[in-house]
């Protein structure tokens, strides 16, 4: 028997097949879950709807499982509530929500923080901050008692990572509703976490800089390299299973002791200091 036998959920933010949303996702599923699906809207002059495409491929395999697949847009609240009302219609209640979405324009992501535009911080804020808030609010009537949810973060929200510039301020104010939707949520008993990943090539890392950090982690970090598919999947699903049930307002970091650790480590013997 999996973990998620008879355990419904909704999995937001899935790009492709190399999405993390998308690697929890197929955990879930393979532990007997079933899910509802949300993805960026297609344009409207996009007749091949390449999103929706996207994450079809990305779930091959599960087709039974995945029981709607549906755009959102997380600026708006009439299109979340319409999530949730999905949700409902098919699930009832809902056993666990992983919010994977995060967003920043170019522009204002390719610039140091400092030169950040005004309606780019508004942005990137709303999108991959407030969501959160948005999100857990419509979708309170639906989380069953016991209930997990996790989003999901980067250490360049609690240390300067450069390169992860206008994102590492929003994964600031996300960890810290985390703590405070953990408290609010708690009586309900709805659980809230962030899992804290190492560096991975999504689309959203490789934009903000990700390919960098890769070779730096692999030097730096305690294990001596970066975390793997199967450990996101599984630390994804276990934040979102009863086996965490203990664990709320926590971000968990899985990035192989990285976070740890105050000085280069064993990549100081590869530099030279002079004498």
């Amino acid at each position: 028997m999996g973990l998620f036998e008879n355990k419904k959920g909704l999995i937001l933010g899935i790009a492709n097949d190399s999405s993390i949303a998308s690697i929890i996702a197929k955990e879930i599923m393979r532990q007997g879950g079933m899910i509802g699906v949300t993805h960026l809207p297609d344009r409207p002059d996009d007749e091949k709807k390449k999103n929706t495409m996207r994450v079809r491929k990305a779930l091959k395999g599960f087709d039974d499982q995945v029981k709607f697949l549906t755009p959102l847009d997380v600026q708006d609240d009439a299109n979340i509530q319409s999530v949730m009302d999905e949700a409902g219609r098919e699930f009832g209640e809902i056993d666990f929500l992983l919010h994977s979405v995060a967003f920043a324009s170019l522009d204002d992501l390719r610039v140091p923080t400092l030169g950040c535009s005004r309606e780019g911080f508004k942005m990137a804020m709303d999108v991959s901050a407030y969501s959160l808030i948005a999100v857990a609010n419509a979708a309170q009537s639906i989380l069953r008692e016991d209930s997990a949810i996790t989003c999901m973060t980067y250490y360049g929200g609690e240390k300067v990572v450069p390169g992860y510039n206008m994102m590492g301020v929003c994964k600031a104010a996300l960890e810290s509703i985390t703590k405070y939707l953990a408290y609010d949520l708690g009586p309900s008993k709805i659980r809230v976490n962030a899992l804290s990943a190492g560096p991975v090539k999504t689309l959203a890392g490789v934009a903000a800089g990700v390919r960098e950090m890769l070779a730096l982690y692999d030097g730096m970090a305690p294990l001596g390299r970066n975390i793997s598919e199967s450990e996101i999947a599984n630390t994804g699903a276990f934040l979102l299973s009863e086996m965490s049930n203990g664990i709320t307002g926590e971000v968990m970091h899985l990035d192989c002791g990285y976070n740890i650790m105050g000085s280069p480590g064993r990549l100081t013997e590869q530099i030279d200091v002079g004498k």
